[in-house]
């Protein structure tokens, strides 16, 4: 009996080893941010931010893991391999919901859960101040005589989709016109090229301040602080028409809610650090960007909502 005793003893000591580390002692080992970007970009330098950011209040390493390849595919599909057990977490954009949408994607929607948002760069439409347009409802009168020509950057991404959802959603005649980056995007709409463009706030800055770009409203819940009087979509009667250069950070399915809620909390006081409200700041954003789970999460699924449908209407997703 005590042989068997023994080895009952023994075999739930070998059990428990196998186990990964209890909630009370999360996080007892790094903990990795997996990212689709290259070296230097905003994705990956936002990572960084974020892990160098919340070490201290998590009380261990961070550090970030470049997976490159098929917009998101190929870091997500390296996510689902690891463990669900708080130590692999994923930054993401809109990019990675794109390729969910199309069917690209080792994961789907359902898969993934919001922890933290880290930054949040709302698109601004944005006209030619010499079209003589000061209002959406003027934007959408002006397209009954003749379509809007909208400038954007490639065919089936966020800019693409942004705007076809707005013509969508709001009866605006919109003809597309893609461009290589958003560079010349602004030149375009300067040179009165294209009469609107969906802007983040960092490109439209300068032609706003001389008074050659109108924004007309934001593709956001609520008004930036960058541009209090600009009303949002929502307050010119068309909800649910928002987009933003976004990031932040998921997790996969099965990862325990105690642990997702300590990787949340930390994230958060890490990027409340004046460390990290420099960094925001340095890429002209601010303290609004920080979200906690329930409202990133509402934001990706809202998002992707919009995604999936745009892009079956363009007949880029079945």
């Amino acid at each position: 009996m005590r042989v068997l005793g023994n080895l009952w003893v023994g075999a739930l000591v070998v059990a428990a080893s196998a186990m990964p580390a209890l909630a009370d002692d999360y996080p007892s080992q790094p903990i990795e941010i997996i990212t689709h970007a290259s070296a230097g970009g905003g994705t990956d330098t936002t990572a960084r931010a974020l892990a160098a950011a919340a070490a201290k209040p998590l009380d261990t390493q961070v550090f970030v893991n470049i997976k490159q390849g098929g917009g998101g595919a190929v870091a997500m599909g390296y996510a689902k391999t690891q463990p669900a057990d708080g130590y692999h977490l994923m930054a993401i954009t809109p990019t990675h919901l794109i390729t969910m949408a199309r069917g690209r994607a080792p994961v789907s929607i359902d898969d993934v859960k919001g922890v933290v948002r880290t930054t949040d760069d709302p698109i601004i439409v944005t006209v030619n101040a010499a079209s003589g347009i000061k209002s959406i409802d003027e934007l959408i009168e002006a397209s009954k005589s003749s379509p809007i020509k909208w400038g954007g950057t490639q065919v089936g991404g966020i800019d693409h989709i942004a705007a076809m959802t707005f013509a969508n959603k709001t009866g605006t005649k919109v003809s597309y016109v893609p461009f290589d980056g958003g560079g010349a995007m602004v030149t375009n709409l300067m040179g009165k090229n294209i009469q609107a463009a969906g802007l983040n706030y960092g490109e439209a800055a300068d032609g706003i301040e001389a008074g050659d770009f109108v924004p007309l409203a934001i593709m956001a819940p609520k008004r930036m602080s960058s541009l209090p009087d600009v009303p949002t979509l929502a307050e010119e009667g068309f909800p649910g028409v928002n987009f933003s250069t976004v990031r932040g950070i998921i997790a996969l399915k099965g990862v325990p809610d105690d642990r997702l809620a300590v990787a949340e909390k930390g994230f958060i006081e890490g990027m409340k650090t004046d460390q990290y409200q420099k960094y925001l700041t340095g890429i002209g954003l601010d303290g609004s960007s920080v979200a906690g789970s329930g409202e990133w999460d509402a934001q990706i699924r809202e998002m992707y909502s919009n995604i999936e449908t745009t892009l079956k209407s363009l007949g880029l997703a079945k």
